[in-house]
């Protein structure tokens, strides 16, 4: 049986799709770790902002971070789903190992999840109106 380990990964979606574009490339992304035995705990948007420098052409990007757990074989698949996706710009997967940095991932994952349930309340509430 494959061991279960803690990981954060955060992507960046080309600033030329349009938002539904970016929605479903982001639905793609998170269905790809569910495929592959992933749970995923927490998720960040992060808008679209400036890039550190250019990358294929492109000054902006759109970035989402997601927090989830997975086997660890299942990694593999995910990084071949993300290079040959020509949406994505950049990719990158933490792992956390050690029991401090499993500590500070479930902290980061609660915090993001805070975020989230912050950001849809307003929306909620605006539609109970």
């Amino acid at each position: 049986m494959a061991r279960i380990r803690h990981y954060e990964t955060m992507f960046i979606v080309k600033p030329t799709l349009t938002e539904e574009e970016t929605k479903a490339q982001i639905d793609l992304v998170k269905s790809n770790i569910e495929k592959n035995g992933g749970t995923i705990v927490a998720t960040d948007d992060m808008g679209t902002r400036d890039l550190a420098y250019e990358i294929e052409k492109n000054k902006r990007g759109h970035y989402y971070l997601i927090f989830f757990t997975a086997p660890t074989e299942s990694i593999l698949e995910l990084e071949r789903n993300y290079r040959i996706n020509e949406a994505i710009l950049r990719f990158i997967f933490i792992k956390y190992e050690s029991k401090t940095e499993v500590a500070q991932w479930t902290a980061m994952s609660a915090e993001s999840a805070k975020k989230t349930t912050a950001k849809a309340t307003p929306a909620t509430e605006a539609a109970a109106e």
